[in-house]
C-alpha cells in the first residue's frame, strides 16, 4: 500500500495493520539468544583460568571480558520481557535462568533490572518516573560523560536511580537482593585483590563492568531515545542510523519497534521495522533518520 493510500486510513485502521505485523513476529522462540547467552557466559568464565595460568595475556582478557560483559545484557533483556517464555509456561524457568546467569559478567542483578526496565517502558522519558532518564544528554560526547557521571556515588543515574525506583514501588525485597548482589561482587573483587590478583580482578570484571555500562547506556539508552523530551507512545523513542552499524549498535537502530511491541525478539526487530515503517510514519512516529 502506498503512502498516499495509508494517509487516507484512520488511526484505528493503521493500528490494526501495525498489530498484525507485530503478531507475525511475536512468539518465535529466540534460539540464538538462549544459546548465545550460555556460550557468552562460558567464554567469560574460561578467561579466568586462561589468564591465571598465563595462557593468554591479561590485556587480551580485558578486551574479551569487556566484549562478553557488553553482550551479556542482550539475552537478559529478552528475559526481562519474558520473550523466551511467559510466566506460568513450562519453559519459564529457562527464561529466568538466562536472565539471572547471562549478566554475571556485567555484575547486574537481574531482578533489579527486570523491575526497573518495566518502569522505563511504562514511563519512558518521564522526568520523575523513568529510571533511565539520567542518560538524557545534548550529544554523543555528553552522553558518554553522563554514563560516567551517573555511576559516581552521588550520581543521579545507574543503581542510585534504580534504588529510588524500587523504594517508590515498595519493592524492598528486590532492593535487598540487589544490595546483597553488589556486596557479594565487591567481596569477590576485594578477596581477589587481597590474594594478590588485583590486576586480574580489575581487568576481567571491574573494568569490563564499567566499559560495558558506558557502551550499553550509550546505544541502548541515550541513542534510541534522544532527545528524550517526548513521552507519547509513538514519539518517546525513535529509529536512528548508528555510525557503527546495526550489529555493533545491537540492533538499537530499530528500537522504536521494541518500545511499541516489547515481545518481538531482538533479532526480528529489523524485519518488523521495515514492514511497519510506512505505517509508523503515517501515524507520526519518529522514523525519519533511517
Amino acid at each position: 500500500m502506498s503512502e498516499r493510500d495509508l494517509s487516507q486510513l484512520s488511526d484505528r485502521e493503521l493500528q490494526y495493520m501495525e498489530r498484525e505485523i507485530a503478531r507475525r513476529h511475536i512468539g518465535k522462540f529466540p534460539w540464538f539468544t538462549v544459546i548465545g547467552a550460555f556460550v557468552n557466559l562460558a567464554l567469560w568464565v574460561s578467561l579466568w583460568p586462561l589468564v591465571f595460568m598465563g595462557l593468554i595475556p591479561v590485556w587480551l582478557g580485558l578486551i574479551i571480558a569487556t566484549i562478553t560483559a557488553t553482550i551479556s545484557y542482550l539475552p537478559s533483556h529478552e528475559a526481562q520481557h519474558d520473550i523466551i517464555a511467559r510466566p506460568g509456561s513450562k519453559l519459564f524457568w529457562l527464561n529466568e535462568t538466562v536472565g539471572y546467569l547471562s549478566t554475571i559478567p556485567l555484575a547486574l542483578p537481574y531482578q533489579v533490572a527486570k523491575i526497573t526496565h518495566r518502569e522505563h517502558h511504562l514511563h519512558t522519558n518521564h522526568d520523575d518516573f523513568d529510571p533511565d532518564i539520567s542518560s538524557r544528554a545534548n550529544g554523543p560526547w555528553h552522553a558518554i560523560w553522563r554514563t560516567i557521571e551517573n555511576r559516581q556515588p552521588r550520581g543521579k543515574g545507574a543503581f542510585n536511580a534504580y534504588g529510588r525506583t524500587l523504594i517508590r514501588l515498595k519493592r524492598f525485597d528486590a532492593l535487598r537482593a540487589g544490595a546483597l548482589y553488589r556486596f557479594g561482587w565487591y567481596v569477590i573483587l576485594f578477596g581477589l585483590a587481597w590474594s594478590g590478583h588485583a590486576i586480574e580482578a580489575a581487568c576481567l570484571w571491574w573494568l569490563p563492568h564499567h566499559l560495558a555500562y558506558t557502551y550499553i547506556q550509550y546505544y541502548l539508552s541515550w541513542a534510541p531515545h534522544h532527545p528524550a523530551k517526548e513521552t507519547g507512545r509513538l514519539r518517546a523513542t525513535r529509529s536512528f542510523r548508528a555510525a557503527v552499524g546495526n550489529i555493533l549498535s545491537f540492533g538499537m537502530q530499530f528500537h522504536i519497534v521494541h518500545h511499541l511491541h516489547p515481545r518481538i525478539p531482538l533479532l526480528r526487530t529489523e524485519e518488523a521495522y521495515w514492514e511497519m515503517r510506512p505505517i509508523l510514519e503515517a501515524r507520526g512516529a519518529n522514523v525519519h533518520d533511517l
